[in-house]
């Protein structure tokens, strides 16, 4: 399965990619009526990825590592407890964020992180369904991790029905009639990885794997989240030190 990474990311028409990184932008703030929807929806993502600290809030020594940070939205829901990194390769995106002062380091590409830095969680949310050399991100992500740390991840419940009947009936639908444009160009754009390619990717790299939906099952949900723990330290070592 490891063999079809990296991926190729499909081109976006010229039309489409005019107006992307602006609607990208909106859609990060949840500043039109589709996405606000969304991203109160995405919080089950948010709270799942946090949940081991607002269970534990006393730990305050805990060490995280953030990959694709986005607007440090995550923040919102993380208590103040140890030094917090983030992974995001879009500056601008978060600049002006209220939450940058938490920040200790930050990174533009994970494989900048050195591996001498250890941490107690690595989190991540709705980032993995973009990221075209997942397996080599998932391996350095183990090799990060402190003894019993974990990596949390959050997805969409990408490649499924009810996944797609979701954005096409609010974001989809509110582009089309903004833009004119078909919102499932952007998508097949951005989700380069389906919920169950990620899944087999952690698997891939991670001994043991719990995992909760937003929905009834994997097949018939929105969301999913991932508690990795127990990295394959030499499947890691393959892949995350090239």
């Amino acid at each position: 399965m490891l063999d079809k990474f990296p991926k190729t990311r499909p081109k976006l028409p010229k039309k489409i990619k005019k107006i992307h990184s602006v609607h990208y932008k909106l859609n990060r703030k949840g500043q039109t009526t589709a996405t606000s929807l969304a991203q109160r929806m995405e919080s089950w993502m948010h709270r799942q990825v946090a949940k081991d600290l607002i269970d534990d809030p006393y730990d305050i020594k805990k060490t995280t590592l953030e990959v694709g940070a986005g607007t440090l939205n995550q923040l919102e829901y993380e208590p103040k407890v140890g030094p917090y990194d983030i992974v995001e390769p879009w500056s601008d995106i978060f600049a002006n964020s209220s939450h940058l002062k938490r920040v200790r380091n930050i990174y533009s590409d994970i494989s900048e992180v050195p591996v001498s830095f250890k941490y107690d969680r690595i989190t991540t949310v709705a980032t993995f369904e973009h990221i075209c050399n997942l397996p080599d991100v998932v391996a350095r992500c183990g090799l990060l991790l402190k003894n019993n740390g974990a990596l949390r991840v959050s997805i969409p419940s990408e490649g499924t029905l009810l996944w797609k009947l979701g954005w096409k009936l609010t974001t989809g639908l509110e582009f089309k009639l903004k833009y004119g444009q078909n919102y499932e160009l952007i998508m097949k754009h951005e989700h380069v990885n389906t919920a169950r390619e990620i899944e087999d990717v952690l698997g891939s790299f991670f001994k043991d794997i719990k995992y909760k939906v937003f929905g009834i099952n994997k097949s018939i949900s929105f969301y999913r989240f991932y508690e990795c723990l127990n990295p394959r330290i030499e499947k890691c070592l393959e892949f995350g030190e090239q």
